[in-house]
């Protein structure tokens, strides 16, 4: 792994970490984090699903050990981190990395995390306890992130940061 890529991958831990700080509404039972959400689109866009599941894993990893997040960070970010990388590497458009990251996290990481939370937070929900909270926090996120990347590639930075994700 270049040196290059390590800084960007550690830029958007850092983005993520102090979004997460001032960017955050109530969601039903949890807040919403977009900031996280649109860092996962963009670092899916720009580095590729390896490096933006590790960039979700790192983040939640801080936000947990600071008192910031729950250890619900690891599923909602890693599993729409994850598909949205594979998307937009499979068909390369944009707004399917955003999709990714709405159903990897909205809808998948909500239905993992019932027996997830059960194993390890001690709480038996059902997953339409968490559907909503992951749905909107993903949602919003993802629009931001939409945006942010179609702008990324509108100026160039895209394709100068291809190099990257190799």
């Amino acid at each position: 792994m270049n040196i290059r890529k390590m800084i960007v991958m550690t830029m958007f831990v850092a983005i993520a970490v102090v979004g997460s700080i001032f960017v955050s509404f109530p969601a039903g039972i949890a807040r919403a984090y977009p900031i996280q959400h649109a860092v996962n689109v963009i670092a899916a866009v720009t580095l590729g699903p390896i490096p933006a599941v590790v960039i979700a894993f790192l983040t939640a990893l801080i936000r947990i050990l600071t008192g910031t997040g729950s250890l619900l960070a690891f599923p909602g970010g890693m599993i729409g981190a994850c598909l949205a990388g594979l998307l937009f590497k499979q068909f390369g458009k944009i707004w399917l990395a955003g999709m990714g990251e709405l159903i990897g996290t909205g809808l998948f990481a909500s239905l993992f995390a019932v027996p997830y939370a059960k194993i390890l937070m001690g709480t038996s929900t059902t997953a339409l306890f968490f559907l909503p909270s992951f749905f909107v926090s993903s949602a919003s996120g993802m629009l931001i992130g939409i945006i942010l990347a179609t702008r990324l590639q509108k100026t160039g930075v895209l394709k100068k940061m291809n190099h990257l994700s190799l």
